[in-house]
């Protein structure tokens, strides 16, 4: 691996990049391919070969926010351990220009007996920070993880968001060039969730080199300006986030069977007066589903002619600017069809001082054909990319339809006749 900022002018370039890992049936295999390592000894190869990337060719340019999306098992984080220097290639280069700050398996080098004080010392010095360097910045570590009054106890002792929100805290408080993020884009509780996001969108704005690696194409498209698909270890697309992240739903809804939507994230009604905002977070309180005009959580509507207002209630902390509201509409098996959102829509949120507010989502004779749908509210921050709360399949629309269309949507659409001429018409 290479790393010099004065010979390369790229932030990352992988050159046939692959990486070979073996694979041994039983225990005893390993020895006997040590014991037999050479073909003029006759060897033989007592394991089988896993190319988790083949020939992979990528340039990163400094300042570039690129998303790497895939299925699991598809070579993206052997990519990222590339990247970061914590696998070695098979064959290949791999030039790195800058420090790196990795958010990969959080926490995986640290030492059960040791404080948190001592992990974050020998986590910042394998780094490569120098004693003057780690000493600036320790206090800062540690007040962000929020874990002060534990710092001086053994890691051991902690809980498992307590010793995430710390492997977290030291990874993001240096000043990398480059940001290396495997699904780890929100740790710990909606607070400390919260102030990450808007510590890693403060490095993306500062023109920081950002590889971000997600299942969450919605964050993917947002956060990025570039993606690059892989699959079985190779670069099936690399181009404009938007059209990526499109290519691969459309391959992810031709591979993946029916899935179980997710269990509803939605709070009791609680009333006014003892409502509490979640402090450097925010929640959903309530979805509620009108059909002309009929309260229920299972629609039964015409197409064409029905229409349907969806109520959402929140509740946020009021220091912090008011949430947006996503909406999306969902076949059975979980294909999104199309969506509505205030922050598209360019539409203000309103809530009162105490962080409490309402929205509602009108759809007018709804032109879905007939089939079952489901509807699902997300809660995301005022850029519209932070997700705090989620509210999956929580209300379904059986639609019924007199005609024998088919697909989705009936679209507006309109007809004409052309007029045509005769030969007649012509001669007169």
């Amino acid at each position: 691996m290479f790393s010099n900022p004065a010979i390369s002018e790229t932030a990352i370039r992988a050159l046939k990049l692959s990486k070979c890992y073996q694979l041994y049936q039983r225990p005893k295999d390993r020895l006997k391919q040590f014991l037999w390592p050479h073909k003029w000894w006759g060897a033989r190869q007592f394991y089988r070969e896993l190319w988790a990337l083949n020939d992979v060719d990528l340039t990163v340019m400094p300042g570039e926010v690129v998303g790497i999306v895939g299925q699991n098992g598809s070579g993206k984080s052997t990519l990222l351990q590339l990247v970061c220097g914590t696998l070695t290639p098979t064959h290949g280069e791999i030039e790195v220009s800058g420090r790196i700050a990795a958010l990969l398996e959080l926490g995986a080098g640290f030492n059960p007996e040791f404080t948190g004080r001592e992990n974050v010392l020998m986590s910042a010095a394998i780094m490569g920070f120098s004693q003057s360097e780690i000493a600036d910045r320790i206090e800062d570590i540690i007040d962000f993880s929020g874990v002060r009054d534990f710092i001086d106890q053994p890691v051991k002792t902690y809980s498992s968001g307590m010793y995430v929100r710390l492997a977290f805290s030291v990874a993001i408080n240096v000043d990398p060039d480059i940001l290396v993020i495997d699904e780890a884009l929100s740790v710990g509780d909606g607070a400390f969730a919260r102030k990450s996001f808007d510590r890693i969108m403060h490095m993306r704005d500062a023109g920081k080199t950002i590889l971000f690696c997600s299942h969450s194409l919605f964050q993917v498209q947002s956060l990025c300006s570039r993606a690059v698909w892989i699959n079985q270890g190779k670069i099936v697309l690399d181009g404009e986030s938007a059209e990526v992240v499109s290519a691969y739903q459309a391959f992810l809804d031709k591979s993946i069977p029916n899935s179980t939507p997710e269990t509803p994230n939605i709070h009791s009604d609680v009333p006014a007066s003892i409502r509490k905002h979640p402090l450097g977070s925010a929640h959903l309180e309530k979805v509620k589903l009108l059909a002309n005009e009929i309260n229920t959580q299972h629609a039964i509507i015409l197409s064409g002619q029905s229409d349907i207002r969806i109520w959402v209630s929140f509740v946020s902390d009021p220091s912090l600017p008011s949430p947006n509201v996503g909406i999306t509409l969902q076949t059975k098996d979980g294909r999104t069809i199309t969506s509505a959102a205030t922050w598209e829509d360019q539409f203000s949120v309103q809530r009162t001082p105490e962080g409490y507010g309402q929205v509602c989502l009108r759809l007018d004779q709804v032109p879905l054909l007939k089939g079952d749908y489901q509807i699902s509210v997300f809660l995301l921050c005022e850029r519209g990319i932070h997700r705090y709360d989620a509210a999956i399949g929580v209300a379904t629309l059986q639609v019924k339809q007199t005609g024998r269309l088919q697909g989705y949507f009936s679209i507006p659409h309109q007809w004409e006749n052309n007029s045509i001429t005769t030969d007649n018409d012509q001669d007169n």
